[in-house]
């Protein structure tokens, strides 16, 4: 008999960080782990040092991304571009006053 385990790090709570996955009894988001490696270039062990979370987790939140690869996709370039577009506002009121 075959059993399958289910490593139980990751949750899913409407009412924490807009309903995204996140390492349990954190607020991390699996997107926060996972553009620290694709965006910044940082190892699973720096990763769990930097946000002090187990390798485990970190781990978890990685294999979360990749099973979920599309959905999680659009969801950093949905971040990405809120961003985007806080910084032009930001600069844009900076500028303004130079204008003025």
């Amino acid at each position: 008999m075959v059993t399958v385990e289910s490593i139980d790090l990751i949750t899913i709570d409407p009412d924490m960080r807009g309903g995204r996955p996140c390492i349990a009894g954190t607020g991390l988001r699996v997107i926060d782990i996972t553009m620290a490696t694709i965006f910044h270039d940082r190892t699973p062990g720096e990763i769990a040092s930097d946000f002090d979370v187990s390798l485990a987790e970190v781990y978890a939140a990685l294999a979360y991304y990749y099973q979920h690869k599309a959905q999680l996709d659009q969801d950093i370039r949905e971040q990405v571009s809120i961003a985007q577009q806080f910084k032009q506002q930001s600069l844009g009121s900076q500028h303004a006053s130079l204008l003025s």
